[in-house]
């Protein structure tokens, strides 16, 4: 049986190391062979491809962590982590409010598996006053 608080812990240990960034100490919580599945299916192996990706889509990011989640099982813990994104985006146009989920797996105190979703993708649509679709209209999602 896993430990849901320790494992909750290990997320947000995790996440606050990605956005220092700090590469080394981040990967001190990821299982060799970690998934890691980022907006747009991006796979990466390393934390430090988060902290490059990071690098090349924002000027700087961080993290208000406001809610995690714990479901325990067998022998692998899942555990949410929701919040908002802020920062600037490469061109210094400041943002926040931009909202996340990242989804974890942890197994024997290490992170087997992660999955990120967020706004920024609709943040730059709207910023660069892009309609991808109108809820009034009824059409789209």
């Amino acid at each position: 049986m896993e430990n849901p608080l320790r494992d909750a812990q290990i997320v947000r240990a995790f996440l606050d190391a990605t956005m220092v960034p700090d590469p080394v100490a981040a990967s001190a919580f990821l299982a060799p062979g970690a998934s890691i599945t980022f907006t747009g299916g991006r796979a990466f192996e390393h934390a430090a491809d988060i902290a490059s990706f990071n690098a090349q889509r924002y000027r700087w990011v961080k993290k208000r962590q406001t809610r995690t989640d714990v479901a325990p099982g067998q022998d692998t813990t899942v555990v949410y982590n929701t919040g908002t994104l802020y920062g600037e985006w490469p061109d210094g146009t400041p943002f926040e409010g931009n909202r996340y989920i990242d989804r974890f797996e942890v197994r024997d105190g290490l992170i087997i598996s992660m999955e990120v979703w967020n706004d920024s993708a609709e943040r730059l649509l709207t910023l660069h006053r892009i309609q991808a679709c109108s809820a009034a209209s009824g059409k789209g999602f």
